[in-house]
Formats: C-alpha cells, sequence, structure tokens
C-alpha cells in the first residue's frame, strides 16, 4: 500500500523499568541470541514501506544503546530518541509532544502508530491495518477477539456471572491517530486534570472520544511482561517473520 502520507510515524515506548520480569535490565533490552527486543521492535516498523520514520521514547541512560543497536541493525528511519517519564502516561505524553514540536508545521498531515516496545512480533499486516483504517476513519486501537469465555468475580476466589466472549476484544498496541488528534487528546486530558492512566486507549474511553476503531491485531503480537514470556518470544522469534 501506498499512501499520499507525508509523514507516517513509529513511536515505540521503550521507557519501562520491566520489574516484574525479574531481569538484570528492562525487558525491552534483553538480548536473545544477541538480538536485543527493541531491535526485533524496530525492525518490523523499518521493513513496512509505509512507516516513514521512527522515534523510540525511552530514558536517557538507554538513548546511546538504542541509536547504536538501530544503527547495527540497518534501522535507517530511526530519526531519534525522545525522554521518556516516570510513568507509561508521561512517557506518551513527552512522546506525543516531543512529536508536536518537531512536526509542527505538519500535524494535519502526520499520522501515529504508538506502539509498545516490548511487542517485538507485530506483523506487517498489523501495521497495514493500522494505517489503512486510520486513514479512512480517523483513529485505529488494534484489538484481537477472545476464544475463551470471561468470568466475573468481586474477591478474586468465586464467580457468579460471566461476560459473553462476543462483547469483548482485547487491546493490543499500535494505538494510531493524526498527531492534531493527539494534541487534542492531551489538551482534553490536561483541562480535566487526568495525569496518569493505563494507555491512551483508556484515556480516549475516560474522554469520551469515541467511535475508536477497530484494527484486527494478532496473537502473536503479545506484551513481554512475565519471564514466561521470555521463553515464547525466544520459540518464536526464528519462526515468525
Amino acid at each position: 500500500m501506498n499512501y499520499e502520507q507525508p509523514h507516517t510515524i513509529a513511536l515505540l515506548l521503550a521507557g519501562g523499568q520491566g520489574n516484574r520480569i525479574g531481569a538484570q535490565c528492562p525487558k525491552q533490552y534483553i538480548e536473545i541470541d544477541g538480538e536485543p527486543v527493541i531491535l526485533r521492535t524496530m525492525r518490523a516498523f523499518q521493513q513496512h514501506p509505509d512507516v516513514t520514520d521512527i522515534y523510540v521514547v525511552c530514558s536517557p541512560r538507554w538513548q546511546d544503546y538504542v541509536v547504536h543497536q538501530a544503527q547495527r541493525g540497518g534501522v535507517s528511519k530511526l530519526r531519534g530518541t525522545l525522554n521518556s517519564g516516570p510513568t507509561a502516561f508521561q512517557s506518551i505524553r513527552q512522546g506525543i509532544e516531543g512529536l508536536l514540536h518537531l512536526f509542527a508545521d505538519r500535524q494535519e498531515q502526520t499520522i501515529v502508530l504508538i506502539h509498545d516496545a516490548v511487542r517485538p512480533l507485530i506483523s506487517y499486516e498489523v501495521i497495514s491495518q493500522n494505517i489503512q483504517t486510520c486513514l479512512e476513519k480517523g483513529n485505529a486501537i488494534t484489538a484481537i477477539r477472545s476464544n475463551e469465555a470471561y468470568m466475573q468475580t468481586k474477591d478474586g476466589l468465586s464467580s457468579n456471572d460471566y461476560i459473553k466472549r462476543e462483547a469483548l476484544m482485547r487491546a493490543q498496541t499500535p494505538h494510531t491517530f493524526p498527531l492534531s488528534a493527539l494534541r487534542q487528546i492531551m489538551q482534553e486530558a490536561d483541562r480535566r486534570g487526568i495525569t496518569n492512566h493505563q494507555s491512551l486507549f483508556t484515556l480516549c474511553n475516560e474522554l469520551g472520544i469515541h467511535p475508536l476503531y477497530i484494527a484486527e491485531g494478532d496473537p502473536l503480537n503479545f506484551k513481554i511482561t512475565e519471564p514466561g514470556d521470555i521463553k515464547i518470544y525466544q520459540a518464536l522469534r526464528e519462526v515468525v517473520r
């Protein structure tokens, strides 16, 4: 697909500390057979012809590392790094603010795919779905259907109800919006005094920004969070291209 789109930016969130995974470094920088997770994620966007720019939101202590890995791995679309914040929400905010500064005169013509760097197995098709859905409908939230039933519980010990799986989808990333829309979302969050949220998707729901359009995701586009996820990624990384 080739769209008349001056800038299609992948904004990769790599500021997390990875406390749950128990590693000596954040999970996005763990090296598997000599390749860090962040490099695999950058390469996925590098290889998509409609992505024009890559920016990584990360701690200043990791910025040189990210640039070095991009150079080593042939990621020529990396344009720079942006400072992360103390929370995921603040990292999203600072990433958006950085892009607003860099692309101040092109906000309407620029779309941004905000993606967790710890989802390294994102596919060409998922990226394409996000770009196409955003261009056609104004935004895109990656999501997949569940094959399992969901129990409702108040105490975590017992359940007396369920939610039909047909009514539920599991949100992934990217979350894709025009840069001008991201500016408006952050301005509205400021107006309401919102300083933290789980994700851009959940923030949009609290702000009443609807409809949010679904871009079909992929079960392999999973988030590396727990130690077992590293083993899954290690098993799949050579199989998934």
